[in-house]
């Protein structure tokens, strides 16, 4: 009799996910099974787990698969200080991972800046210490549980900000800052948070229920509490499945749109590399923006603080300009029109 419908999705999720790490991390001419050579190093891949029961899941369904496909599996668990007794929480989760047989298993705490609200700033430090530790251990990824539930949560956040189709597109399968672009994955993207807590229940691991997931203080509670229960009562069920797939057919289109302005962006610069006003007006405004989003970035504007809004005062400098003044943008970058140029720099 094979496992339970619940944990042999999760187990899927994960093996899938793991078989595309291997490929990204081993040599094409090691890829044929064979014996592993003495000292050699195998590939290790880390669990982010709060406890709680999809990260709990996940860090059940690598323990189980990683041997299988010859890798190494560790834990990392993040205590943000935000709560009495979180540092206890922790070495409970770190002593569940253990349990599970994962190696190495830590506990890493944090402090929690203000910046960008409460939210924000907790995931900045968790990312922050998460990069920290797979440096740290060498990992080839660390797996994060979002679900199909969080992405359409995700979905829904980004409509509310209109900060267009790459918000939409909620969390990448795949991700990773500029010095470790794959080091995130998802593997339960496609996975609602039902099937996660039922593979926890019946395999009797024991999970955390974050009271910060049920206050409402905080947006995403809010919205997966009251927004989406109003949402499906109102359209019926299939919310959360539709917004996922919108969150992808988002990012396919928010990709390809990507590709083709890193292409036309050299045709619009001059001999000098500065951006030609009436070559930007001749491209298709959502390409158009993207050359501006990423010249400001590039001049230093910090991308987390770069919105819409701010892109649509660049953007007007090129289709309706009257002679207006400088565009002041964050990061103390200015942008502003000079004889058929658009010039954007440190103010």
């Amino acid at each position: 009799m094979g496992p339970h419908p619940a944990v042999a999705a999760i187990r899927l999720a994960v093996r899938r996910a793991l078989h595309d790490i291997l490929i990204a991390h081993t040599p094409s001419h090691s890829l044929v099974p064979g014996p592993i050579t003495p000292g050699e190093s195998l590939p290790l891949v880390l669990v982010a787990c709060s406890g709680g029961a999809d990260s709990m899941a996940l860090a059940s369904a690598l323990a189980f698969e990683a041997p299988k496909l010859g890798l190494r599996a560790g834990g990392v668990t993040v205590d943000h200080g935000l709560q009495p007794g979180s540092d206890l929480r922790a070495d409970e989760v770190v002593l569940r991972l253990t349990e599970l047989g994962l190696a190495p298993v830590e506990s890493i705490a944090v402090t929690v800046g203000r910046e960008g609200g409460p939210e924000a700033a907790a995931r900045d430090a968790r990312y922050g210490a998460l990069d920290a530790a797979a440096e740290r251990h060498g990992a080839a990824a660390v797996l994060l549980g979002h679900t199909r539930d969080d992405q359409a949560e995700t979905v829904l956040l980004g409509l509310a900000r209109g900060s267009g189709i790459r918000s939409l597109s909620g969390m990448a399968a795949v991700s990773g800052g500029p010095g470790a672009p794959g080091r995130y994955r998802r593997p339960f993207l496609q996975v609602d948070r039902q099937t996660a807590r039922k593979a926890c229940m019946v395999q009797a691991l024991p999970v955390w229920d974050d009271p910060h997931n049920a206050d409402p203080a905080y947006t995403r509670s809010r919205l997966r509490h009251e927004g989406l229960p109003a949402l499906e009562k109102a359209l019926g069920k299939g919310v959360v499945e539709a917004l996922a797939r919108t969150a992808q057919l988002s990012r396919d289109d928010a990709d390809a749109l990507d590709t083709w302005a890193r292409q036309a962006e050299a045709s619009v610069r001059d001999a000098a590399g500065l951006l030609e006003c009436a070559k930007l007006y001749a491209l298709p405004p959502a390409v158009r923006r993207r050359i501006l989003r990423s010249a400001a970035i590039e001049a230093g504007a910090p991308a987390g603080s770069l919105f819409a809004r701010h892109i649509e005062e660049i953007d007007r400098l090129i289709t309706g300009w009257r002679g207006q003044g400088a565009i002041n943008l964050p990061g103390r970058v200015v942008a502003q029109r000079q004889g058929g140029r658009l010039v954007i720099r440190q103010g």
